[in-house]
């Protein structure tokens, strides 16, 4: 098979697929019928001349095309599940059911192992209809919300699927299982994945029926408590407080959310504290923001997303975190007293704002060297929300924001929340380092997007679960000071997004597996 790159066609072409048999025609004289799209990015570095920039792949063998620098042999690694050879004397555990407990759970059933999964919240069926609920009249559920329940925290977000990890065989095969069970397709090829909201929870439903099926089993409403340990090794799990399950194999794919279990698991594990990021969720209209990336093209294009980093003066990281083209800022809170915030877009981004966290990077030294230093500077600014906010979202203008005040009536920009809000004063939630590195760092975006600064751009707070506080250490064989202890994915501090932590809850499989 043949790789054709960088074939460059202007995205106002109307039948794209003629376009590029035409280009590879006249660049290399290579006449094609039918090819695969292998990538797919956009150009936009010399506006108003926006392309979009191909990898194809050719079933062609011909070595004389590999004289060209643009074209390459390859044969792509498929990845392939191995039945257990092993004997387990007990089933496998799996503690969590977002992407690295439900890619985990997927790859032991498909061994023969017949995973049993535990997870805290609710099926994704009734767990919509609690955030609804919540959304609708402010009435939480501690263990059924966009935090915990079936698909994780990602299943109330864009469904981004980017990863900076170098994972190529495990990445394709966790996008291939995603349009096996019902995302579209395009996201094996597009630079900048995402499935979207609405689509993902099909998918998920459809992953956990295969799982079903397989003879795994899945204990919804099933918190871990405890455990019970014997010669350093795992003997036990304790679901809410006084049902046992015997184990050698536990998986503990927590989510980022689950401080009360990481207070149980700190009497047997090994944790330390680790950095993250806090800060707000700013929303600008969405042609502001594709008129600026594309220019005159975004018309053919769908809906534009950003990525933006700075370094104060104060040598103080700031970045765009989880950008949401055409969606929604959602309440994601979890814990009574305290509010948070999220971003979160249906697949087709077709809502009238653009949203994104701006977050600040936060360390031990700002926060504290205990272990759960990081979980109490996130839970104080969570109050401090709830209260600022008197149990709504917390929400600014940006103009306010700057001057230490509080809005009264938004401008310009209309407001695009799931979830109930109010006008508060946003300065009174953070420590004065943060907001005075958001404004600098606010300020210098606007060079790189004209009208990031506008004074009607909403500002919502507080955004502080960016990752996990803490990180349960493990060793080589991802085991952690217990024997037969998995720790995964993003909660236990090893991922950051719905891939990473897919392709964590695979490697971990593949150990008990193999």
């Amino acid at each position: 098979m043949l790789r054709i790159k960088n074939v460059k066609i202007p995205v106002s072409d109307i039948n794209q697929n003629e376009s590029i048999k035409n280009k590879i025609s006249k660049l290399y004289g290579l006449d094609i019928d039918l090819f695969k799209i292998y990538k797919l990015s956009i150009d936009a570095r010399h506006k108003p001349n926006v392309f979009y920039v191909y990898e194809i792949d050719v079933d062609i063998n011909d070595k004389k095309y590999l004289k060209f620098q643009d074209i390459e042999q390859v044969n792509d690694e498929i990845y392939s599940i191995s039945t257990c050879k092993k004997e387990l004397n007990k089933r496998p555990i799996v503690v969590g059911f977002g992407p690295a407990g439900l890619f985990c759970s997927y790859v032991l059933a498909c061994a023969g192992l017949k995973p049993l999964i535990f997870e805290r919240g609710k099926k994704i069926e009734d767990r919509v209809k609690d955030v609804e609920e919540f959304w609708n009249n402010n009435k939480l559920n501690i263990n059924s919300n966009v935090q915990f329940g079936e698909g994780g925290a990602g299943t109330f977000s864009d469904g981004k699927l980017n990863t900076m990890i170098k994972e190529k065989v495990r990445q394709k095969f966790v996008f291939e299982t995603f349009v096996k069970f019902g995302a579209p397709e395009e996201i094996l090829y597009l630079n900048k994945p995402h499935i979207g909201t609405d689509l993902l929870r099909n998918v998920i439903i459809n992953m956990r029926n295969e799982i079903i099926k397989l003879g795994g089993e899945i204990n919804y409403n099933s918190t871990l408590t405890d455990l019970v340990i014997e010669n350093n090794k795992i003997k036990k799990i304790i679901v809410n407080d006084s049902d046992e399950y015997e184990t050698d194999n536990l998986v503990l794919a927590l989510g980022h959310s689950a401080r009360d279990t990481f207070k149980m698991l700190n009497n047997y594990l090994t944790m330390i504290p680790k950095p993250f990021a806090v800060g707000i969720r700013v929303q600008h209209n969405q042609g502001l923001i594709s008129k600026n990336q594309y220019g005159d093209a975004y018309r053919y294009l769908k809906p534009a997303d950003y990525k933006l980093t700075y370094q104060t003066k104060d040598g103080r990281g700031v970045y765009s975190f989880c950008m949401c083209p055409g969606g929604f800022v959602v309440n994601s809170s979890s814990e009574e007293g305290k509010l948070c915030i999220n971003g979160m877009s249906n697949h087709d981004r077709g809502e009238e704002n653009a949203n994104s966290a701006i977050v600040v990077t936060v360390s031990p030294n700002d926060f504290g060297n205990n272990i759960f230093d990081g979980m109490k500077f996130q839970q104080e600014l969570e109050e401090k929300a709830f209260k600022e906010g008197n149990g709504l979202i917390p929400i600014s203008l940006y103009k306010d924001y700057k001057n230490n005040s509080v809005s009264s009536s938004f401008g310009t920009i209309n407001p695009v929340f799931k979830g109930s809000y109010s006008f508060a004063n946003i300065n009174n939630i953070f420590p004065k380092y943060i907001n005075e590195s958001l404004i600098e760092a606010i300020e210098y975006f606007d060079n790189k997007i004209k009208g990031f600064k506008d004074e009607d751009t909403i500002i919502a707070a507080v955004e502080a679960r960016t990752s996990s506080p803490i990180r349960i250490l493990r060793n080589d064989d991802l085991i952690s000071n217990i024997e037969g202890i998995y720790p995964c994915g993003e909660g236990a501090g090893y991922a950051g997004g719905i891939t990473s932590a897919a392709i964590d809850g695979i490697k971990v499989a593949e150990k008990i597996v193999l």
